[in-house]
Parts: C-alpha cells; sequence; structure tokens
C-alpha cells in the first residue's frame, strides 16, 4: 500500500481516538462511540492495506517464476 494510504489510515486512527477520549471526558457517549468507530475504519483500512501489499507480492512472485522457467525452457531448447 502507498505511504499515502497508511497516512490515511494513522490520521483516521488519530482522529478517532481523539473523539473518543474527548467523549470520554465530557461523558458524551455518541461523540465516543463515533471515535471507536473511526478507529475501527482505520483497523480496516490497515488490514485492506496489508491484503493489498500481500496480493502484489503474490503476483510478483508468480511473474518471476513464471520468467525464470521461461528462461530455463528457452536455455534448453538453444
Amino acid at each position: 500500500m502507498s505511504i499515502e494510504d497508511r497516512i490515511k489510515a494513522a490520521a483516521t486512527d488519530v482522529e478517532g481516538k481523539l473523539k473518543a477520549a474527548a467523549g470520554d471526558l465530557t461523558g458524551d457517549n455518541q461523540l465516543k462511540a463515533e471515535g471507536e468507530a473511526k478507529q475501527i475504519q482505520a483497523d480496516a483500512m490497515n488490514a485492506a492495506a496489508d491484503l493489498k501489499d500481500q496480493a502484489k507480492n503474490l503476483i510478483d512472485g508468480v511473474k518471476n517464476a513464471t520468467n525464470d522457467t521461461l528462461n530455463n525452457v528457452k536455455q534448453k531448447l538453444d
């Protein structure tokens, strides 16, 4: 995942923590719940980024393995 996406997730998490803390301090349960929801959203953003990175690594691995196999076949044919 791009660094921009990681920064957005971190910012969302910080926003959530601040809202949850403010809600806790003021006794505003709705604000606290909104903050907790933002934190969950940030967790989901990070999980999606991790999956995206894993998929990219898998695709790169398949490409490399395919290229290696093709090169081996070409060498044997030469």
